[in-house]
């Protein structure tokens, strides 16, 4: 093998790993982290953590962006990040429901939950 046929391949596989890194950062919510998303649904601490509890309008409004991304909701809801801050999955995934949106993914599947 040639010096010049050693750097072509050193090269590509430089490509390769930088494309295919690019591509597994690309998650349920696009180029943002589940994480970062977690921490956009602050608001909705309480709410999350009790089914009674009233939905603050700063947290209905990060769930529905979020809810524009089915996935993405459903991915940051049951994140090990968001069970360590004690959100019950069981009630987080009724918060769009309790903010009365009309138009929420009604019935999508949350790993074992279904989105009321």
């Amino acid at each position: 093998m040639t010096i010049k046929s050693v750097l072509s391949l050193l090269g590509f596989l430089l490509l390769v790993s930088f494309v295919t890194e690019r591509v597994a950062g690309a998650g349920e919510c696009g180029k943002s982290s589940v994480d970062s998303q977690v921490f956009k649904l602050a608001p909705c601490a309480e709410a999350a953590q009790d089914a009674n509890a009233v939905v603050d309008s700063s947290c209905c409004a990060q769930v529905k962006k979020l809810s524009q991304k089915p996935s993405c909701l459903c991915a940051v809801m049951l994140s090990p990040t968001a069970k360590s801050a004690g959100v019950n999955p069981e009630v987080a995934v009724t918060i769009p429901k309790r903010c009365n949106f009309a138009d929420r993914p009604v019935g999508y599947k949350c790993g074992a939950y279904t989105l009321p």
